[in-house]
């Protein structure tokens, strides 16, 4: 069928044509220039012959009011919407460089199994937010994903095609919109749910789910689930049968992957995931490290804790409330027990512990023996200078006692010889008592002697001799020398 627009005619007064991008049965999409901005923009129209059809009409718009309404990077944007000159209605999209899954993997049957990984999550990711919003896309396929460059070079796949979409409101009921006749044959058969074989309004976000394990099925294997010759019997297989395993069509293929599309498979929609979050979450342990973000972000979304299990060896550097956590080969940072402002609470997200950053790490051992290391001797400076606190205080008085009248030497082994300090020429003064009378000698007046003062390290002074009868005086207690220094003071810092 022959394009209704030529190259270089202008739309809407202001998009001018530069070639035809693709036409189906309803209609075509072309890619134009915007005249005064001078950007290259998508914009797809009826054909004539669907714009006698009101629910084609009704179809068209309401594709667009559902992709505006889904901000994702993975779904083509909306810039605008209006009416041709015919009175047929316009769409003005992102214009997308690239090729969808369907063209690609007929070049380059097999695709690589972490390509069709990360492909799909990102799928996960725009179906999450459209789940979030109350929309069914009800025809998910590879000719729907798109995939482009970004501006680093990194693929990005962009899902399509949101026309027969089924749209709850708020309160999770369908829109009025009436498109019962139609909408029951439109779609893929082949990526149809049976429920969506059966009832195209009797559907819910698990037919999404099934149509993305029939994509990851075929991206890894090469071809459907379910094949046959006329839409009766591709209805009665989907209903009936099961799909051969993908690892007898693909050994290389991991087990677990395979149990992740045939669990979306499951003809009963109750035994499938729940939603989208799930199925990409069960998809982690197998996905290269760039599509957790993806899985993270659907987790999110839809509010559903769990993650990559594998989350630390991504974790960038954060500029506050570091602390360690395990990497390979290399030290990463996480924030500190950071509040989450909004979605659920990723048991992955949880700062590593000190047990189980230990052994864990390459440096874990000589880290672990810094640390003790550093604790003793901080310990021992700590009980160090509480000795100097307790033994440096001066040692209370001795009570006065009497004195013997001969000194006991000092232990055995002496402390360091004190500094000797000349003793002066004369004694103090001291005050004497008044003379008793005058005596004669007598043989038994005991002599009259003081308690001599010992000194540490100078030998014991000797009693003085017995006082002369003609001159004898008996002189008032004197009062008693300073106290010495405490040997067992002195001990005691030498010990320490």
């Amino acid at each position: 069928m022959a394009a209704p627009v030529q190259t270089g005619a202008v739309l809407a007064r202001k998009y001018r044509v530069e070639r035809v991008l693709g036409q189906g049965g309803m209609g075509v999409v072309v890619a134009a220039r915007h005249v005064d901005l001078d950007e290259l923009v998508a914009l797809k129209f009826l054909l004539p012959d669907a714009l006698s059809e009101p629910e084609a009409v009704a179809r068209f718009l309401k594709e667009a009011r559902a992709a505006v309404r889904i901000k994702s990077e993975h779904v083509a944007r909306v810039h605008d919407v209006g009416q041709l000159d015919s009175g047929a209605p316009y769409i003005v999209m992102e214009y997308l460089e690239g090729s969808d899954l369907g063209e690609l993997l007929k070049k380059r049957n097999p695709l690589p199994i972490e390509d069709v990984l990360d492909y799909v999550l990102q799928a996960c990711e725009a179906i999450a937010n459209a789940h979030q919003m109350g929309i069914v896309h009800r025809d998910l396929k590879p000719s729907n994903l798109m995939l482009v460059s970004r501006s680093d070079g990194s693929e990005c796949v962009k899902v399509l095609d949101f026309g027969i979409s089924k749209v709850s409101s708020l309160g999770g009921r369908e829109s009025s919109m009436n498109m019962t006749k139609t909408a029951a044959v439109l779609g893929s058969p082949i990526y149809m749910s049976p429920e969506q074989m059966m009832s195209a309004k009797d559907v819910d976000a698990r037919t999404d789910i099934w149509a993305i394990g029939t994509i990851l099925y075929e991206l890894l294997s090469g071809a459907p689930p379910f094949m046959a010759d006329t839409l009766p019997a591709l209805g009665v297989l989907i209903a009936t049968s099961q799909p051969t395993p993908i690892r007898s069509l693909r050994p290389e293929v991991p087990a677990g992957v395979e149990a992740v599309a045939m669990c979306c498979l499951q003809k009963n929609r109750e035994q499938r995931y729940p939603n989208v979050a799930a199925l990409a979450q069960a998809l982690a342990p197998f996905a290269p490290e760039r599509s957790f973000v993806s899985i993270e972000r659907a987790s999110r979304i839809l509010n559903v804790p769990g993650g990559p299990p594998n989350r630390f060896e991504r974790s960038p550097p954060r500029s506050i409330g570091m602390t360690a956590t395990p990497g390979p080969g290399h030290l990463t940072a996480m924030p500190e027990a950071a509040p989450q402002s909004s979605g659920p609470v990723m048991p992955w997200r949880q700062t590593a512990t000190a047990s189980n950053f230990a052994g864990t790490h390459p440096l874990a051992g000589s880290r672990r023996k810094l640390l003790t290391a550093t604790g003793v001797a901080v310990f021992v400076a700590i009980a160090s200078l509480s000795a100097l606190l307790v033994f440096g205080r001066e040692a209370p008085p001795p009570q006065a006692a009497a004195a013997p009248s001969h000194s006991i030497a000092p232990p055995a082994a002496p402390p360091p010889a004190p500094v000797r300090v000349p003793a002066p020429t004369q004694p103090p003064p001291v005050a004497l008592a008044p003379p008793p009378p005058m005596q004669s000698a007598s043989p038994e007046a005991p002599p009259t002697t003081a308690p001599a003062a010992h000194h540490p390290g100078r030998p014991a002074a000797a009693p003085h001799p017995p006082a002369q009868a003609s001159a004898s005086v008996h002189p008032a207690a004197a009062p008693a020398a300073p106290a010495p220094s405490n040997p067992g003071q002195k001990a005691a810092y030498e010990d320490m």
